[in-house]
């Protein structure tokens, strides 16, 4: 058996040319050393007939397991996984002259062979994210994109253990450092012994091009920093952003904010989140457009968006640069106390911005997403931050791929939400008392329509105007007179 399934994992990696055929006998004898496996003997029946690369991965885990080679925990098994794919990958320098090759042909090429190597080496877990549940949902602000987080597998109680009781390591520093390339991984840290990262150039830096293990939109990829140094949004950031796009015109490529509570996961390295996808807020039009006179050739638009956006567009990558960081340093000193906005207390820094960049057609674009982050008595999470009414939907912090109109909801909802549907049904149920008032609302709203063929669709309609309510309480202006005022007000500063 194990014979067979080695047989069908190689064969796999010739189909999609992760090795050739004259690698097949070297990749075949590093699986078995793996295996501690000291001969082999071809079954015919492995011609032509094999698993996909991840089902034959676990059942090949599985043996491992079974024969004693690892423990059966979440963390060994990933590594052993890891292991088994560096096989069949080639080393970075030969990935990165490829990838370098095909640009010369297009940006798209080189792309497109990445995104395909980094799926087939499973270092992209597209098995794990398929289970993710995904659906569009219909506002004024066009289509959001809901997906319910399932990908990433709970780990056992055993390597939860092992996790809590491991040595401190700070090597890799984070999980963005390119420390990381190669890395075998450890109880608590990543198997990333298939990890391949590209190297680009920017601003005469060294940054490194790579795809999210568990991608939420098509092509969503990472551009980090050599240096493992704090997130910084700069008018250097602004430029590096407009010149990546420059290098790859069919990406999109934009920063998380740089502060606690509406910055991104992870603000100890600085880094990017791009791809080829077209997010709401990108298609969003411009709800009134204005001039910054000291900047004629730039195209100068608030965008119509349940949160602040400021977009600017030219020919001129440097224009652009020099009307962002203007508008930037206006808004990180900017006060409206009668809406909350406070740029200070103290020495403490509380606006700041999330910027996106694109390449629309002969025009570049720079979306500037005004972030304050403030907290008070009422709000203790953050004035400007998801308020406590859709913290049953979601309470954590509003990145980048949340500001564009992607929600990314914990995989408890799956469940929770199946509750919700018996109760609007007045079947029996067990609803999580945090979505008893929400169940509430909906079960007046539904219970003259709502059937088993119909209340999937009409809970999932809801659960998009949650997020959009999420959205809307993370705009510093509001979308009423008040805050239309209020936003009209700081422009003017722009004048």
């Amino acid at each position: 058996m194990i014979h067979n399934l080695v047989q069908q994992l190689i064969n796999q990696a010739l189909t999609t040319q992760l090795i050739e055929r004259v690698d097949e006998r070297y990749a075949r004898n590093q699986l078995l050393s793996l295996l501690h496996l000291e001969e082999f003997m071809e079954l015919e029946s492995t011609r032509g007939k094999y698993d996909e690369i991840p089902d034959l991965l676990d059942q090949i885990v599985n043996y491992a397991c079974a024969q004693g080679i690892i423990e059966d925990i979440f963390d060994e098994k990933e590594i052993f996984s890891s292991k088994i794919m560096n096989c069949l990958i080639a080393r970075p320098s030969t990935v990165n002259q490829l990838f370098w090759e095909k640009y010369k042909q297009s940006p798209k090429k080189a792309t497109q062979y990445y995104y395909k190597l980094s799926k087939n080496s499973n270092y992209i877990q597209m098995k794990r994210i398929r289970n993710n549940i995904e659906f569009k949902a219909t506002t004024e602000y066009g289509m959001l994109d809901i997906t319910i987080n399932l990908s990433k597998p709970e780990k056992d109680p055993k390597s939860i253990e092992l996790e809590q009781a491991a040595k401190k390591n700070d090597y890799p520093k984070c999980l963005l450092c390119v420390e990381n390339e190669g890395y075998v991984g450890r109880i608590g840290h990543p198997a990333r012994s298939n990890h391949r990262m590209i190297r680009v150039n920017l601003l005469g830096d060294q940054w490194y091009l790579q795809y999210s293990p568990y991608v939420y939109y098509d092509e969503h990829c990472i551009l980090l920093s050599e240096k493992h140094s704090d997130m910084k949004v700069s008018p250097k950031s602004f430029l590096r952003l407009l010149t990546f796009v420059k290098q790859f015109p069919h990406y999109f490529v934009g920063s998380n904010a740089d502060l606690p509570i509406v910055g991104g996961s992870i603000l100890s390295h600085d880094h990017y989140q791009g791809g080829h996808y077209e997010f709401a807020m990108s298609k969003a039009e411009a709800d009134w457009i204005f001039e910054m006179a000291g900047f004629p050739k730039v195209e100068c638009s608030v965008v119509k968006w349940p949160m602040s956006v400021i977009r600017l567009r030219s020919k001129q990558i440097n224009m652009l640069v020099e009307a962002g960081a203007f508008v930037l340093e206006r808004w990180k000193n900017y006060s409206d106390e009668g809406l909350e906005i406070v740029a200070k207390t103290g020495e403490t820094v509380h606006n700041t911005i999330t910027p996106i960049a694109r390449k629309n057609g002969e025009l570049f674009e720079l979306d500037l997403v005004l972030r304050n982050n403030r907290t008070n008595a009422e709000h203790p999470l953050g004035i400007f931050h998801p308020h406590a009414d859709v913290h049953h939907i979601k309470k954590e912090n509003i990145g980048l791929i949340e500001v564009m109109g992607l929600a990314v909801l914990p995989a408890r909802l799956k469940e929770e939400l199946g509750e919700v549907e018996k109760y609007i049904l007045g079947e029996s149920h067990m609803v999580a008392a945090y979505h008893l008032a929400w169940a509430d609302v909906m079960k007046v709203r539904y219970q003259a329509i709502a059937n088993n063929a119909n209340i999937e669709s009409l809970v999932r309609e809801e659960l998009g105007k949650k997020f959009l309510k999420v959205l809307e309480d993370a705009g510093v202006f509001k979308r009423n007179e008040e805050g239309r005022a209020g936003f009209q007000r700081f422009i003017k500063r722009l004048a």
